[in-house]
């Protein structure tokens, strides 16, 4: 089950992000974000 979080990012990510979801790759911001704290956990514990 997925649960809505709310974060405070600043601009200069947020514009980065804006970049990458141009690309097309993702569906859109919370798709991005949750791809990376995929690949951010698993690189700490080897898990996601």
């Amino acid at each position: 089950m997925k649960q809505k979080l709310s974060i405070t990012v600043d601009e200069e990510k947020v514009k980065r992000i804006e970049v990458i979801l141009k690309r097309g790759f993702f569906r859109n911001k919370s798709h991005i974000l949750e791809f990376a704290l995929t690949k951010f956990l698993e690189g700490e514990d080897g898990r996601a």
